[in-house]
């Protein structure tokens, strides 16, 4: 569902009935923006105050927040939120049940596996901190079921293996693995930009 005050799509744009393109969380907000070639499936809300590159595409059931920033040529999977404030580059592809917070920043070129989790809360609910969540640089894989602490930064070219919890920053071109993630080089077979 959409209409041009709270959304402008681009040609060939496809918005499933039960999807949501506009959602106003705000009397002032300005209309979701998605660009050329978009797929928005059912149960997908994406909310105003959001700008959208071309050939975007979504799973089912998934949101994305105000104050979002997306490039184009990007998969939001089924499931998976962008919880607002956030920058995503282009040519990314967030696979099914991602969570990425506020303030989170995205390079071009990145995998996010299934399930993995984003945080920007280094104290829940116990003391006040600003909410600043991971910086994944251009060409990062992250495994499914990872887990990045708030404020990591993951390096141009790394790779986070699948169930590694990421506690400091990722240098670039640096496998992170275990619990919690220890660097090690990364393999000859992994090196190299995302083919995305």
């Amino acid at each position: 569902m959409s209409d041009e005050t709270r959304a402008r799509l681009g040609a060939n744009s496809r918005i499933d009935d039960g999807a949501t393109v506009g959602y106003v969380h705000d009397a002032d907000a300005s209309p979701a923006v998605i660009g050329d070639d978009a797929t928005v499936r059912d149960g997908t809300i994406v909310y105003a105050d959001t700008s959208i590159g071309d050939e975007f595409t979504t799973g089912h059931n998934a949101v994305v927040r105000e104050n979002t920033t997306v490039g184009d040529d990007v998969l939001v999977g089924t499931d998976t939120t962008i919880d607002g404030s956030s920058t995503i580059g282009s040519h990314v592809s967030l696979q099914t049940g991602v969570y990425v917070p506020t303030e989170t920043t995205i390079g071009d070129r990145v995998f996010v596996g299934p399930r993995a989790v984003l945080t920007n809360d280094p104290h829940p609910l116990r003391r006040e901190a600003d909410l600043v969540g991971p910086t994944l640089e251009d060409d990062v894989s992250i495994g499914a079921n990872a887990t990045l602490l708030p404020d990591v930064t993951v390096g141009k070219g790394a790779f986070v293996a699948a169930g590694a919890v990421v506690t400091e920053d990722v240098p670039a071109e640096t496998l992170a693995v275990g619990v919690p993630a220890r660097h090690e080089p990364l393999p000859e077979d992994l090196t190299g930009a995302n083919q995305l």
